[in-house]
């Protein structure tokens, strides 16, 4: 079960930060998101690093047509859960310039909206590394007192709703595709050692006052095009394969689930299936508007992602036809769909 099909997956570590005003009766505070590039809102931009996506054609749909280091067309389906939330339309970089005016004008009349993106175990250099982003939570955190007042921000904290995604890359990018990896952990191994960093990682979010956390799974990654091409060029193991390890991983994320559940005194954990929902969407492209879910929209869509799709004068002319935006990332019609069936599952078991 050694292959080599993701090149660049692991490279999004991002920190993202909203600032939204209360609406009405609006319960939520805030929505804080730690995973990997599918929620990066731009947090690369400010670091040496290639891992990027601030150039046309990625942001070629979001607002005013600006590319703002979202690996995609347009929004995600973070910041569609913020909108839907009453949160905020979309959810800006915590590492943004701005990052620092917004919070500068915040007082009791404010909420939050936050977002993280964890780094990969085993990535390529010059990317945020998983102990600073805990850092800049700590130093969210801080703000958030400093403006809110202890008691204000234990409450805004606890509340708050926290999605999760954080071992997409580590297990089937970063596994499969690091030369000599597949040797040094087996398939097991590799996921014990993913499922202990995501144990920790839990309980230190636990620790600094979250309660409300969602968890998402990982995807039918064999249907990613890149992995369709590097399969094919490699003649590596089929694409089942890397589906079946994606299920058997999830089945270990859930167990992961249940037991902090009972280990850790008020906290809603829940598990996000995006595994099923993804495969039906692939598997039934006609009934979601679909017409391609082979390639990407981004030049031949086959093995393009980041500055390979830069100014690209061969993509597609409508990119809601497609599935995925680029050869590994969905499209902002694909975060939509998923976004909507998280609002259906996963938040309403934890805000109710």
């Amino acid at each position: 079960m050694a292959t080599q099909y993701s090149l660049l997956l692991c490279f999004l570590n991002m920190l993202v930060f909203s600032v939204p005003e209360i609406m009405g009766t609006n319960k939520i505070p805030g929505i804080i998101v730690f995973g990997d590039s599918t929620v990066d809102a731009g947090n690369n931009n400010q670091i040496p690093t290639l891992a990027k996506g601030n150039f046309l054609p990625y942001g070629q749909d979001f607002e005013g047509g600006k590319p703002t280091g979202r690996f995609c067309n347009g929004r995600l389906a973070t910041d569609f859960l913020s909108d839907m939330l009453g949160i905020k339309h979309s959810i800006p970089a915590y590492l943004d310039p701005d990052f620092v005016h917004q919070f500068s004008q915040l007082s009791h009349k404010y909420i939050f909206a936050y977002s993280n993106q964890i780094t990969r175990l085993f990535c390529m250099k010059d990317v945020i590394p998983l102990a600073k982003e805990l850092e800049y939570f700590k130093e969210y955190l801080k703000k958030l007192t400093s403006f809110l007042g202890k008691d204000g921000a234990v409450e805004t904290t606890r509340e708050s709703l926290y999605f999760i995604s954080i071992v997409t890359n580590d297990f089937i990018e970063n596994y499969f595709t690091v030369p000599g990896r597949s040797s040094q952990f087996t398939v097991a191994e590799y996921e014990n050692f993913l499922l202990g960093i995501a144990r920790n990682f839990f309980i230190e979010l636990y620790s600094l006052g979250a309660r409300k956390i969602g968890l998402a799974g990982l995807p039918p990654s064999g249907y990613l095009p890149i992995a369709k091409t590097v399969n094919h060029v490699s003649g590596r193991p089929n694409l089942e394969e890397l589906n079946e390890a994606s299920k058997e991983f999830n089945v270990k994320l859930q167990n992961l689930v249940t037991s902090l559940s009972k280990e850790l005194e008020g906290i809603k954990l829940v598990y996000a299936d995006i595994y099923n929902p993804i495969l039906h969407i692939i598997q039934n492209p006609n009934l979601y508007g679909f017409e391609n879910v082979e390639e990407g929209c981004c030049a031949t869509g086959t093995f393009e992602l980041g500055i390979l799709c830069k100014g690209n004068a061969i993509s597609c002319p409508d990119p809601s036809k497609y599935v995925f935006w680029d050869a590994v990332h969905p499209s902002e019609k694909l975060y939509g769909i998923v976004a909507n069936i998280l609002m259906d599952t996963l938040m309403s078991q934890l805000v109710n």
